[in-house]
């Protein structure tokens, strides 16, 4: 632990703190989000974010190697000691003109940080080295999460990887077997709960509290400053310079809270000049915090969010026995636990919320694939959110954009199998049958 770090209730009304020694996750005094607060002045933090270009230069330093780690002093809250890496953050900013030209962009402007290139082969690796060496700082042996996929997969390999024993909580039904099979083929135990995320969610709260478990959801905000670094990789991307805007797929909202958090820290502590803007982009089919946002004009207010609105909200889904439903299953959230703190970032990013279709989903899915980078539904989310964002002339087609992708194509293959296979959109590319003849063969190339 390092004197500098200590969390705090995001609640203005209680703001309450506690030692980093604690694993507690939510205010214990009122209930609330708890952030990850750091002393500044105790940090030797570089005067400049280039700086941290110069440990590419010892890569053989594990922590150096690592994309999350190497901007530790971002993220101080345990000594060196206690972190854990397995190569996490090895990740690509990549300029992509074709896919620009598909959302109506100018050549030049459109980026896809692809965070399918993680050792478990999504973006929650960032968070989960971050929350795995609190684990090991506190002396957890034992965690659990409720998953869509990703979080159990990542969970599973960081758990093996630190001898913690781990439990992953699933819906019925609601998880892509690619992810499902690398938390079965990384030891997790899993318990498929007759009930989506959500309902998952609740049980896997209680289960922590009652035998002490590591909980490892993106409430845990020791999560979230792992996930901080992605941003620091697409500004380390684009030669230390902030783009225009940060376009991230919604679902729990972990990401959007923790890039929000990170360009605020940067903006105080004089690394950058300016903020860029957000775009949270949620899928039709589960998209709360569109509805919150755009129709009820919930708000950050502060940190005195009304939670009146959302307990309305909740309610409402509720009495309509309501689960969500997408193709995206990664974002198929209803009930996303980092709601206030996403407000908070539409609130320090000028952020928009939008949602997409599955078609436009899946449509955006593949041409991202058939122009250099495979990656899962939601990841795809991004593309399809700023093509629409294009359309209402939001966003510059000379701008500056930086899309998150979220997760590698192989999470969820029975969706781009099907997609081309069965014609499900205007991208589709399926197979073509011949006979076993040369001639005819030849016919079909030609």
């Amino acid at each position: 632990m390092t004197e500098a770090a200590f969390q705090k209730c995001i609640n203005p009304d209680c703001g309450a703190q506690f030692d980093c020694a604690q694993a507690i996750f939510k205010c214990p005094a009122c209930g609330e989000l708890l952030d990850i607060r750091y002393d500044w002045d105790k940090i030797e933090v570089p005067r400049k974010l280039s700086e941290f270009a110069e440990r590419w230069a010892t890569r053989d330093n594990r922590l150096d190697f690592s994309g999350v780690w190497r901007f530790r002093e971002l993220l101080n809250f345990c000594e060196d000691r206690h972190k854990v890496s397995i190569g996490e953050g090895q990740t690509i900013l990549q300029p992509n003109d074709a896919v620009a030209e598909y959302v109506d962009m100018q050549a030049g402007r459109l980026y896809l940080q692809y965070e399918g290139l993680n050792p478990s082969g999504s973006f929650k690796d960032n968070g989960m080295t971050a929350a795995f060496s609190h684990a090991k700082m506190v002396g957890a042996s034992a965690s659990a999460c409720a998953s869509t996929g990703n979080t159990s997969a990542s969970m599973a390999l960081y758990a093996h990887s630190c001898k913690v024993k781990c439990t992953v909580f699933i819906g019925s039904g609601r998880i892509a077997f690619g992810k499902l099979s690398q938390a079965m083929d990384y030891g997790a135990a899993t318990i498929q709960i007759m009930g989506d995320f959500d309902d998952c969610m609740r049980q896997v709260q209680d289960v922590c509290t009652q035998l002490g478990l590591y909980l490892l959801n993106s409430l845990n905000p020791f999560r979230l400053e792992g996930q901080k670094t992605i941003m620091y990789r697409i500004i380390e991307g684009l030669g230390w310079e902030v783009p225009d805007w940060i376009v991230v797929p919604g679902g729990n909202l972990g990401n959007s809270s923790a890039f929000g958090k990170a360009f605020l820290e940067l903006k105080e502590l004089g690394l950058i000049d300016r903020i860029p803007r957000m775009a949270i982009i949620n899928a039709t089919g589960a998209n709360t915090l569109t509805h919150l946002v755009n129709n009820k004009k919930l708000s950050w207010n502060d940190g005195k969010v009304d939670q009146q609105i959302i307990d309305d909200y909740y309610a409402d889904l509720t009495a309509r026995n309501f689960s969500p439903h997408t193709c995206a299953s990664a974002i198929e959230i209803s009930r996303p636990v980092n709601l206030k703190k996403c407000l908070r970032t539409i609130d320090i990013c000028d952020g928009v919320v939008r949602a997409v279709t599955d078609e436009e989903i899946l449509d955006a899915k593949a041409i991202i694939g058939k122009h250099g980078l495979g990656c899962e539904p939601a990841s795809a989310a991004t593309i399809a959110g700023l093509k629409n964002l294009r359309e209402e002339g939001l966003i510059g087609g000379d701008q500056r954009v930086a899309c998150v992708l979220t997760g590698h194509l192989l999470k969820d293959p029975d969706k781009t199998v099907n997609y081309h296979k069965d014609k499900q959109g205007q991208f589709s590319n399926p197979p073509v049958e011949a006979p076993n003849d040369l001639d005819e063969i030849l016919k079909l190339i030609k």
